[in-house]
């Protein structure tokens, strides 16, 4: 910003916006407006009462004002003492805002006055004004303002004020310092000896000093806007807005009519992205000065801006309402533009039209407005008759109305004559040259013309190279032409991608856009270029559903969504909008312009800040107490924030992305990449997919869970398998086979082994299992309980007859066992239960043979073994599981369900042991010999 030059009227203001009349409440402190009317008016001559000017400010008796200057600790006692007081002000300022707000004034324009107003403590931390105290006087009948007179000199001191100012003339800078404090200390209140030593101190070159003792003079003289408007510049030159906001508001209070000082504190206002103040400033600035239109489009600029768009309309329709006879055609270029924005072309053409008086003929930019009025509007005819003046010779001229023509008629689906304005550009524009054969292209496109479209968007890559969506619809047109491998090239990184980080810098890495990637992925996906979608869609899945998977449910139960907290160095920058920059200066304090949301956060940031102090003090009171040393740690002040954003926005509700993820584990799963594919399907559990797509991945799952490597990542789809069908053999059968796998116990499956058998009681595959798992780890007692458990429900089973009489034999061969002989026979009996039940089948001869020969009673197992070798069984196809796939070529090897060999084998053992050695070498010659 430039400095304020009082003889210099100010520039035009650059693009703005709008504001509320809270610039009045900035520069409008609040006066006794009781005392004016009942003050009563003392004129007599000879008058030794002296009055002080109500708006001036006094230092308080003791203070040495030169302290505050050349000393900062004894400006922070003062400054110390001042919060105190600002402290009571602010009680003491509550009492009439709640008047106003059972009056019926919100407490929002209370709160706004309250922040608006220019607070003396507040802006001059350091500094000790106090104001001076009115002289009471006798009200008179008159009414009116009290006239006073100024506090009359002594004339020593104006005398020493007269040498001192002869010395700065003669350049005795030491010597006029030094009258200059005498005068100081016998008298603290007088401006011209402060203004005297900013004068000396100027010369000097201590800049900051000259500065310091021109506020104090500023002031004493409150009205004095010159001061103000030279502290003003001297603020913006250092950079303090703050204090740059604070003198701008003291010199507008001085000179309420100067319209530039308006202007600059619009600007300031305009820079702070204080909007709708900034408007409001404009607004002013307009109304001090009808004539300025340049304020006015700014004030309707910035309330269009920051939403308040009715008022721009207004402010803009009501100067042309006062200015019948001479329209300014750039308010009615202005106006129809925003009525444009919000759809009222009708409006905006009625405004045109007005602006045509005494039949002049309208300006070009007001022309090309109405054609494109009219166009929304249907009349295309009439539209071609605004847009006759707009050809290709002046088109180099008119670039910007041609182009926003030629928008309007593409964006209407006109795509023949807005290539016919588009090709006008072609050549004549030298700037934009890509975005203007992209948007030829998309007309091309769009009128079917392929080949022309294709040259269009590779004539505009060559300067928009980061266009992502230029790069897909590119790269669609060349798939439908049958160029699939131009479009892979198109929208593959570039081979130097990863080989610099200049190249990084340069670009915006287009190549990294989840919109490329998700189209090379459809491109790899229907020329079945697995390997490739792999590559592609598994990183950008995988980190999708990793960042939306929820957390878990922390130990006070509470949900894993908490709120991020931000750290302390973030909290610090917030809540330094309500604080000016550091700077070595006595005066701090000043409050630069902001936005009222950056105000609201820089409160909340406040509060934690000072929450976390005190919270830190009492964690370090209570370390003290209890005779423990305390050490600071701040590793919670600063969290760090990982990036939680998912690539794919809306992953949980579009159904093009669960397609995706159903897609990619089925090609992992054809490539034989189950432990990845197993980790895509566990993590979408946490999302909304459909029954059917849900079903699709579960079976999946649970046929790779089969053929993983690791079975624990196939165990949560098992699991939920069994869960969707409970009753389901099958079902139950691909759990067991998952975790029969499992090296070591795994706690999840026993306890989902209790939670099912707690909750479906009548089922028996989950005791089975229990029952199984009690047999591998040898706990023969509580298999053979379990398993009975299941012969109760199911009595005539075989398999359950089969495992009963196992564990009972095995229970007895144990060493604490008492009543052995009845285990076995009971376990026999169950044996034979089994062979009654498979109608004397050879597997269950086979049985029960191998009990007789697991309890020592080898003569009733070599009779059995031979009823085994006697018997010829047919092969039966092995049992699979549903998608379970088995080697083909070793499942028909003829005899792989006859035991005739694993029963010869046993008899030689049995020949073997009781020294019949020749009879065992011809039963294995019989029966085992290939």
């Amino acid at each position: 910003m430039d400095v304020i030059d009082q003889n210099q009227e100010e520039d035009p203001p650059m693009a703005i916006e709008d504001s509320d009349n809270a610039i009045e409440d900035d520069v409008e402190d609040d006066d006794d407006g009781e005392d004016e009317e009942n003050a009563s008016e003392n004129e007599e001559e000879g008058e030794k009462d002296t009055v002080v000017d109500e708006d001036q400010f006094m230092f308080r008796e003791g203070t040495n004002p030169l302290d505050l200057i050349h000393n900062n600790d004894s400006g922070i006692q003062l400054y110390q003492r001042l919060q105190q007081y600002e402290a009571e002000a602010n009680k003491k300022r509550k009492a009439p805002e709640e008047q106003c707000h059972r009056e019926g004034t919100s407490s929002k324009k209370a709160r706004e006055d309250d922040t608006s107003s220019v607070c003396l403590a507040d802006m001059v931390v350091y500094m000790n004004f106090e104001q001076g105290k009115r002289s009471k006087r006798k009200r008179s009948k008159k009414r009116g303002r009290q006239k006073g007179s100024k506090k009359k000199i002594d004339e020593k001191l104006s005398q020493m004020l007269g040498d001192a100012y002869l010395h700065y003339a003669n350049r005795r800078y030491e010597t006029a310092i030094s009258v200059l404090h005498e005068v100081v200390r016998l008298e603290s209140n007088l401006p011209e000896s402060y203004h005297t030593l900013g004068l000396v101190y100027n010369a000097i070159g201590d800049y900051e000093k000259e500065m310091g003792f021109y506020m104090i003079a500023a002031h004493l003289t409150p009205k004095d806007s010159s001061l103000w408007k030279r502290l003003f510049a001297w603020s913006i030159e250092q950079g303090d807005i703050g204090q740059a906001n604070y003198c701008i508001s003291k010199a507008i209070k001085a000179d309420p009519e100067d319209s530039t000082l308006r202007s600059y504190r619009a600007r300031l206002l305009a820079e702070s992205q204080d909007y709708p103040k900034a408007a409001a400033a404009y607004e002013q600035v307009y109304q001090l000065h009808r004539e300025n239109v340049d304020a006015l489009k700014a004030a309707a600029k910035f309330y269009q801006k920051c939403g308040q768009v009715e008022r721009s309309i207004s402010i803009l329709e009501d100067h042309l309402k006062s200015k019948p006879d001479g329209v300014n055609a750039s308010v009615v270029d202005l106006l129809s533009a925003i009525l444009m924005e919000m759809k009222a072309h009708d409006r905006a053409l009625q405004y045109i039209e007005q602006s045509q008086v005494d039949g002049k003929e309208l300006p070009l930019n007001l022309k090309a407005k109405a054609g494109i009025c009219h166009v929304h509007l249907g009349n295309l005819e009439m539209a071609e008759v605004f847009f006759n003046d707009l050809k290709s010779e002046n088109a180099s001229k008119h670039v910007e109305l041609i182009t926003e023509v030629a928008d309007s008629l593409m964006g209407l689906g006109h795509y023949n004559s807005a290539l016919k304005y588009f090709k006008m550009l072609d050549g004549n524009s030298k700037q934009e040259t890509g975005l203007l054969y992209l948007k030829i292209a998309r007309c091309y496109q769009s009128l079917g013309e392929r080949k022309q479209a294709i040259i269009y968007f590779y004539k505009a890559l060559e300067t928009l190279q980061d266009d992502v969506e230029a790069r897909i619809s590119l790269a669609s047109l060349l798939v439908e032409e049958g160029q699939e491998n131009e479009a892979i090239s198109l929208l593959s990184p570039p081979k130097d991608s990863d080989s610099g980080e200049a190249h990084s810098e340069k670009s915006n890495r287009w190549w990294v856009d989840v919109r490329i990637k998700l189209k090379l992925c459809n491109i790899f996906q229907t020329r079945g270029m697995l390997n490739d979608f792999v590559d592609v869609s598994f990183p950008l899945v995988h980190e999708s559903l990793r960042v939306a998977t929820p957390r878990r449910k922390s130990k006070s139960g509470k949900s894993g969504k908490s709120h991020r907290r931000l750290p302390k160095s973030v909290l610090v920058e917030r809540a330094s909008v309500r604080e000016g920059p550091k700077t070595n200066s006595v005066f701090h304090g000043f409050r630069p312009p902001a936005p009222t949301s950056d105000l609201l956060k820089a409160a909340r940031a406040k509060k934690l800040l000072e929450k976390k102090a005190s919270e830190k003090e009492k964690k370090k009171a209570e370390a003290e107490a209890s005779g423990i040393d305390w050490l600071s740690d701040d590793s919670d002040d600063e969290p760090q924030i990982q990036n939680t954003e998912s690539p794919l926005c809306n992953l949980h509700k579009d159904e093009k992305y669960h397609q995706l993820i159903i897609d990619l584990c089925n090609a992992l799963a054809s490539l034989q990449r189950y432990g990845e594919a197993l980790e895509i399907i566990n993590l979408t559990r946490h999302t909304s997919l459909s029954a059917e797509k849900n079903e699709k991945l579960l079976s999946l799952g649970t046929q790779m869970a089969y053929n993983t490597t690791d079975p624990k990542q196939g165990f949560v789809c098992v699991k939920h398998n069994v869960l969707e069908h409970a009753q389901s053999v099958a079902a139950w059968n691909s759990y067991y086979k998952v975790i029969s796998r499992l090296e070591n116990r795994d706690t999840r499956h026993d306890k989902f082994l209790r939670n099912m058998q707690g909750k479906f009681v009548d089922c028996v595959p989950p005791i089975l299992i229990s029952a199984h798992q009690f047999t591998v780890c040898s706990h023969h007692q509580d298999a053979a309980r379990k398993y009975l458990e299941a012969y109760k429900l199911l009595p005539e089973n075989p398999l359950v007859n089969l495992c009963v009489g196992t564990a009972l034999i095995n229970l007895a061969l144990g060493f604490r066992l008492q009543n052995k002989h009845q285990c076995v026979v009971q376990g026999l009996a169950f044996l034979y239960n089994n062979l009654k039940i498979c109608a004397n089948s050879q597997e269950s001869l086979f049985n029960i043979a191998r009990a007789y020969h697991h309890v020592g009673l080898i003569t009733l197992a070599a009779i059995y073994y031979e009823k085994v070798i006697a018997m010829s069984e047919r092969d039966y196809p092995i049992p699979t599981l549903p998608n379970e796939k088995i080697d083909v070529i070793e499942n028909h090897k003829p005899g792989y369900c006859n035991l005739r060999r694993e029963a010869a084998y046993n008899l030689h053992l049995i020949y073997k042991r009781s020294g019949a050695l020749d009879l065992a070498r011809q039963v294995l010659k019989d029966h085992c010999s290939v």
